[in-house]
């Protein structure tokens, strides 16, 4: 791996980072700042992190951070996902975006395991 970019965590959450900002600006305007804002930050904190893990992966310990960061900002954005879904979405919930960030949460977790046991620095 040369890059971040060549990580599948990384591309799924930048995928997921993009679905999340369209469907924000979809919620209404007095949301936009609310709700919207923190959703599109969490969302977009999980790519970051990775990113910036990676730049670090040189210090084992310090990318495993980073990736639990990666993590935990997963479980905000799918907090945020629910209270979004439940409250402006309630006829067409948001259930596909919630699947593919729990199956994001999965992947971090299964890649910081490998770091934690495998990765050569």
């Amino acid at each position: 791996m040369k890059s971040h970019t060549d990580l599948e965590i990384y591309n799924m959450a930048y995928d997921y980072a993009l679905e999340v900002h369209k469907m924000s600006m979809d919620l209404p305007k007095y949301e936009l700042y609310e709700q919207g804002s923190q959703i599109r930050r969490s969302s977009k904190s999980i790519k970051d992190n990775i990113a910036e893990g990676f730049g670090r992966r040189r210090y084992k310990k310090e990318f495993i951070r980073f990736l639990i960061f990666a993590h935990a900002s997963c479980d905000e954005t799918i907090s945020q996902l629910q209270m979004i879904s439940d409250i402006h979405f309630s006829d067409d919930p948001l259930t596909e975006l919630l699947d593919k960030y729990d199956k994001l949460g999965r992947k971090i977790n299964h890649f910081i395991q490998y770091v934690e046991t495998s990765w050569k620095t």
